[in-house]
């Protein structure tokens, strides 16, 4: 389906983006469109309209988003919530106008509600409000979901959506004022391994779990989602296996060789109790499973980390 395409990727620079743009090609691909800010400011409905006009694309990839960890969405939910929603308001109202073939939406797994049964099912979307912590920008992009099956119905533009859990992997960001779980803590102990730090200091208590999803799989399910798949409904892409953050912050360490004290500061927010996907439908859909293991994974994005140190 995407042979000779011209398609633009939003975020295309960025973490994910990048495999995704890698893949694309590899797929047989035609020209890719990677917007930058400093030229299309994409929460303006005038730059996406002349994004449309200069690039003319067959399919859109709206992967570029205002994100970030616990921290970052704790001082920012009004950003958060008018940047994700505003980018992909603009876009999928212009991706209509233009006609584009096919538009995929890439969502997060925050919209989920903060109590919703484990694994989350695509069905229990809507069962709660999401962890508030991070509830402006997962529902802000849940909010994408209703766009897009409206826009399917009126004006049959073909939308899809997907739900990544947590992503990790090379390329990630690293900067600990606005990076996730797994780069924050892989930071931390490599630095406390070269200083010799006695102890590092972990945030809340580590009894919450997360599932995470290696950059590359990520990549691979979204680039087959859109080569395949063509239908309204949400689609779960996870590995569906959980993990404590305790347990996590033991398997770093232990990958990066830190033999120091973890010291749990409990004044700060565990965000939701547990994430694990169901991810049956990914399978059934377009034949998407994850093949990386977390450890496997880890490996991989410790030595990644340490070769940009050098």
């Amino acid at each position: 389906m995407i042979d000779g395409k011209r398609i633009v990727v939003t975020g295309g620079a960025g973490f994910l983006g990048s495999f995704i743009c890698e893949r694309l090609r590899n797929d047989g691909a035609g020209e890719l469109f990677v917007p930058r800010s400093a030229e299309y400011d994409l929460t303006e409905q005038d730059a996406v309209r002349q994004l449309y006009k200069d690039t003319d694309p067959d399919m859109v990839i709206h992967l570029a988003a205002e994100v970030g960890g616990i921290g970052a969405n704790r001082a920012n939910p009004g950003r958060y919530f008018y940047a994700n929603m505003a980018m992909g308001l603009h876009l999928i109202e212009e991706a209509r106008k233009n006609k584009i073939e096919k538009f995929v939406q890439v969502g997060t797994v925050c919209a989920y509600p903060k109590f919703a049964p484990v694994p989350f099912r695509e069905e229990d979307l809507w069962k709660g409000y999401p962890e508030e912590t991070n509830a402006p920008y997962g529902v802000a992009k849940k909010s994408l979901l209703v766009m897009l099956q409206a826009y399917r119905q009126q004006y049959h533009l073909n939308g899809i959506y997907l739900l990544p859990v947590n992503l990790y992997g090379p390329r990630d960001n690293f900067d600990l004022e606005s990076s996730h779980v797994i780069p924050a803590l892989i930071r931390k102990f490599v630095a406390a391994r070269n200083d010799r730090s006695p102890e590092v200091v972990a945030w809340g208590t580590g009894s919450a779990s997360r599932e995470f999803l290696y950059v590359e799989d990520a990549a691979r399910a979204v680039v087959m989602a859109t080569e395949k798949f063509n239908g309204e409904q949400p689609v779960n892409l996870g590995t569906s296996h959980e993990i404590t953050i305790r347990d996590l912050v033991e398997l770093i360490a232990r990958l990066t060789g830190y033999e120091g004290n973890v010291v749990w500061d409990t004044t700060k927010p565990d965000g939701q109790p547990r994430r694990k996907l169901d991810t049956t439908r990914a399978k059934k859909l377009f034949d998407f499973e994850a093949e990386t293991g977390l450890e496997e994974g880890l490996r991989k994005t410790i030595d990644w980390w340490e070769s940009q140190q050098s």
